[in-house]
């Protein structure tokens, strides 16, 4: 592409570039999180933009990955949770991919699919690091876009998966997503319990991606739940947290906008309680594995260098396949 064009890329484009692509994405976010742990990326604040119903908000993630300032961007993401009773997808916005050398715009890519590839993405890396064996079953607490994504992940990762057992506080949408993981991944037996007490005792590793804004889960017991993917950060109290093996991807960003982790850091006035991340894992600063006596908890923030790393996966394979509108985008230069 050249430095007068900007490429622009619609949701379904972006879907279909990255059709059975998890193993790329795996890896795309895997070295995103190696390069935040070797210090070669440039990720501020994210910012928060609160409407007044006290659910929807935007969130703006800035970021530059590479030693080289190699990829620069910004997700600008909306969370509507009212938008599932009027048909609509709770998560929509862009990712905006500008030259680290110029500072022009490069790319306009929806930002949801992105956002739900990179989170379930980071989510089974970090499973695949934590938990050890492959467990024959999962649970999925919030029948929404990033756990089904995450299923799709653990399953690439997990091929020996069995059975995933899923709870929403609305049976009928977790009727539906059970139908569509029987649809998706037939070699999967799934099934929905009625809360999420009883899933919290149905798997080993259980993912929890849900609109709670305020915690809910009381106790874990880790005779029977072992890894917990904490992807909305939210639904655990500070007991809880407090009581886990924690372990996150930048311990500044997950200790602020009311998280699980910030609640439970204001509790006891410092953030000792948090013991390793998933960058410094993978750098080797730091061990893998679990605490066969607590349950390891994995919180990620989001970082805005993932979104970047599967954003340039999509521009890669949408310059080799020729998709997406090319708009002319030249400034002009006066004297």
């Amino acid at each position: 592409m050249s430095g007068g064009e900007l490429l622009v890329l619609g949701a379904d484009q972006v879907s279909a570039l990255l059709r059975d692509r998890e193993a790329e994405v795996v890896a795309a976010v895997t070295r995103a999180y190696a390069a935040h742990g070797r210090g070669e990326t440039v990720v501020p604040h994210s910012s928060f933009l609160r409407l007044p119903d006290g659910r929807s908000r935007f969130i703006a993630l800035p970021a530059q990955l590479g030693a080289a300032s190699t990829s620069v961007g910004l997700k600008w993401i909306a969370s509507f949770p009212g938008n599932l009773a009027r048909g609509l997808a709770r998560a929509s916005g862009l990712v905006v991919l500008s030259c680290g050398a110029t500072g022009r715009p490069r790319a306009v890519l929806e930002a949801s699919v992105v956002s739900a590839k990179r989170t379930a993405a980071s989510a089974a890396l970090a499973a695949r690091l934590l938990h050890g064996s492959p467990p024959n079953n999962v649970g999925l607490l919030g029948c929404g876009a990033i756990n089904f994504e995450t299923l799709r992940f653990l399953v690439h990762l997990w091929p020996s998966l069995a059975r995933v057992v899923v709870g929403d506080v609305d049976a009928e949408r977790a009727a539906r997503f059970v139908a569509r993981c029987r649809a998706a991944f037939p070699g999967v037996r799934s099934e929905a319990v009625p809360d999420a007490a009883t899933l919290l005792t149905a798997a080993p590793i259980v993912s929890i991606a849900t609109t709670a804004m305020r915690p809910h889960i009381d106790a874990l017991d880790p005779r029977v739940v072992a890894t917990v993917l904490h992807l909305s950060l939210r639904d655990l109290t500070p007991r809880v947290i407090l009581a886990a093996d924690n372990v996150t991807d930048d311990v500044d960003h997950v200790c602020r906008a009311e998280t699980s982790l910030h609640l439970a850091a204001e509790e006891v006035g410092h953030r000792d309680f948090i013991a390793r991340s998933v960058p410094r894992i993978l750098t080797g600063a730091e061990p893998g594995g679990r605490h066969h006596d607590r349950v390891t908890i994995f919180s990620p923030f989001g970082l805005g260098i993932l979104d970047l790393a599967v954003a340039e996966l999509v521009c890669e394979r949408a310059a080799a396949e020729g998709v997406g509108t090319r708009l002319p985008f030249a400034a002009r230069v006066t004297a």
